[in-house]
């Protein structure tokens, strides 16, 4: 990802993962859910992007159990200025949602909470993680059931539910953001380039990371609750090297003709690099019902 003008890099990558494209790792992945009536797959593609610099992004996407639940993790981590807070993300944002106390009575708390905690610890480690930041979208999904939805930036998380596409994420723009960013005494700028970015430099509003910047910016993260129904199908998450050219239906489109989740992935990064995106391009998709 390139938003502005290590010991944690090497995480951003599954071990033993296949690869399609040169920098690109992807993999795939299905589990049957606790409940033993409901199948899920999920797969993902991460391609670095022509950009001159490493790769910034990094992902989560697994099954795991706890209290008997089956918990269904996923995350898109798109950096800047490095991969040194994605790769950070990566290893702990959701250990420390999952260990808040209030997770299984009030899952928006909890989100929110760790948030907060995981960037205070983030700007307090900044000499071992640099001066770069990141975005992210998360998404949890509860025995199949429930899907809690969080980001901070302009990756992106899109459901396919029967002939409605849904962004159930924020697009935290600083031209958007404007009052927020001038009343923390910042400013928006279309300087350089044609994006809007805050004080000329960031081109998203809300971020981890980024201490350089960050009396300007937020990182507290929207949330979104959205019960999985039959007819709710598809789960997208995708860093904006994806958004930036194609729509969310686009993207479905594209999703839903792939013959599984691994395929639907590799073939959205796949569209994205025909359609010239030049930003490291990573994607999730998670199919919810087969």
């Amino acid at each position: 990802m390139s938003k502005s003008g290590s010991l944690w890099g090497r995480l951003c990558f599954s071990r033993g993962s296949s690869s399609r494209f040169a920098g690109s790792s992807s993999d795939a992945g299905k589990r049957r859910s606790s409940q033993g009536h409901t199948k899920m797959k999920f797969g993902f593609s991460l391609v670095k992007g022509k950009v001159n610099h490493p790769m910034e992004d990094c992902h989560v996407a697994k099954f795991v159990q706890m209290r008997g639940q089956e918990l269904g993790l996923f995350a898109i981590f798109d950096g800047h200025m490095g991969h040194s807070v994605p790769a950070y993300l990566q290893k702990h944002l959701f250990t420390n949602i999952l260990k808040e106390e209030e997770f299984w009575t009030n899952p928006e708390l909890a989100i929110r909470k760790a948030y907060e905690k995981t960037d205070e610890a983030i700007l307090s480690h900044r000499p071992d993680l640099g001066r770069g930041g990141s975005t992210a979208v998360t998404a949890i999904l509860i025995n199949g059931r429930k899907l809690w939805i969080a980001n901070i930036g302009d990756s992106r998380a899109v459901l396919a539910k029967g002939q409605q596409v849904l962004q159930l994420t924020v697009d935290h723009d600083p031209s958007t953001e404007r009052r927020s960013i001038e009343n923390r005494g910042g400013f928006v700028s279309i300087m350089p380039g044609d994006v809007p970015r805050v004080n000329g430099q960031l081109a998203v509003s809300r971020a981890f990371g980024d201490k350089d910047l960050k009396r300007h910016l937020r990182s507290d993260p929207d949330v979104r609750c959205v019960d999985v129904a039959a007819d709710t199908d598809l789960l997208i998450l995708a860093s904006d090297g994806i958004w930036k050219v194609m729509s969310n239906k686009e993207a479905i489109e594209i999703a839903r003709k792939a013959t599984d989740p691994q395929a639907a992935a590799r073939q959205l990064t796949t569209a994205a690099l025909e359609r010239d995106s030049t930003d490291d391009i990573s994607c999730i998709v998670i199919q919810l019902q087969v």
